[in-house]
């Protein structure tokens, strides 16, 4: 199992610091997500900081994006890390979508498998150099002069993996990506349920098999070495499942569990803006579902237990600052 750092993002001059700092602590891979900051730009400055680890987007916005503009961008950043570079895209939700970006929201499992199935095009023109046509639903690619077309830097496309909840953008994923990005918001029996046999499903239909897809978990954990520590930690952690909770793209996690009117009365509290009283809903029994609870020398272990045979890479998310001995120990764990 791999380990992976996640970070919401930092002012680009903070970025290589921070990269350089995940690779010395032993990750086997720097992603970035996309919030305040461009993911993409971040990645130029970790993927020049690092030597050894993956560096990547998790995720990048697609839909706002043409696939020509994001198949420039991820080719010279597969160049820069000399082949280690990522490419995660979502599709964020729609009010994002059409009100924040302005961009067109419509069905997006189908233009999602469109979008990812033209990256693949383009790069493999510029890689053959036969003729860009690629004709789709929502997209079309047919021009491609040698003005425009880079020079080969020797390793491939980069893989891409895809963020993925439901069962249809999940198959998605399993059909035409390199890996599943799987919210945190997510169980090992959602995990074990519907996520796995749909990217196998999904895979199945390109002639592929569940090895060609890594499954990637983020995973909460409530851990630390005082009281006070592991309540600041289940306080993180039930503010995280009342958010994503009471959003409607989720609401089928829950449902899997028969905990639907949790979702109800969570996304009426957001409506009404009652966001710091959210957390209080969320008991013991919901906390244990999304989250492990765990002495921080055993967190790799109880991870490993919960995941191993469900997830190929990890990244974590708790509030506990782990000191280097242990954390070296959580990696050991972690990787069998």
């Amino acid at each position: 199992m791999k380990v992976d750092a996640v970070t919401y993002g930092h002012p680009l001059a903070d970025t290589p610091a921070a990269a350089a700092d995940a690779e010395a602590r032993g990750y086997d891979g720097w992603f970035v997500s996309e919030t305040v900051h461009d993911p993409l730009l971040a990645c130029v400055a970790a993927g020049g900081a690092v030597s050894s680890i993956e560096v990547g987007t998790a995720i990048a916005v697609a839909f706002p994006r043409s696939p020509m503009h994001v198949a420039y961008a991820a080719h010279d950043l597969q160049a820069l890390t000399g082949g280690r570079f990522v490419l995660g895209l979502g599709t964020q939700i729609k009010p994002h979508i059409e009100r924040r970006f302005s961009a067109t929201w419509s069905k997006p499992a189908a233009r999602m498998r469109e979008y990812i199935q033209a990256l693949h095009a383009i790069w493999s023109a510029w890689a053959d150099g036969e003729r860009l046509n690629f004709r789709g639903e929502f997209t079309q690619h047919t021009l491609m002069t040698p003005f425009f077309t880079p020079e080969d830097h020797g390793h491939g496309p980069p893989a891409v993996w895809l963020a993925a909840v439901g069962p249809r953008m999940t198959e998605v994923a399993g059909e035409v990506a390199n890996g599943v990005l799987c919210h945190g918001f997510s169980t090992a029996r959602y995990l074990e349920q519907v996520t796995v046999p749909r990217v196998e499903a999904g895979a199945a239909r390109a002639g592929r098999s569940r090895s060609d897809i890594e499954v990637v978990q983020p995973v909460f954990a409530v851990t630390g070495e005082t009281e006070q520590q592991v309540a600041e930690a289940e306080a993180m952690v039930k503010g995280q499942i009342a958010f994503y909770g009471s959003t409607p793209a989720y609401r089928a996690v829950l449902d899997l569990h028969g905990w639907g009117e949790l979702h109800d009365v969570l996304h009426n509290r957001s409506l009404a803006g009652e966001w710091a009283t959210m957390p209080e809903l969320i008991d013991d029994e919901v906390v244990d579902a999304f989250a492990v609870r765990a002495e921080p020398q055993e967190v790799g272990q109880a991870i490993r237990a919960r995941f191993g045979h469900l997830a190929d890479r990890i990244s974590l998310s708790t509030s506990y600052e782990f000191d280097p001995d242990t954390w070296q120990r959580v990696l050991a764990d972690l990787r069998g």
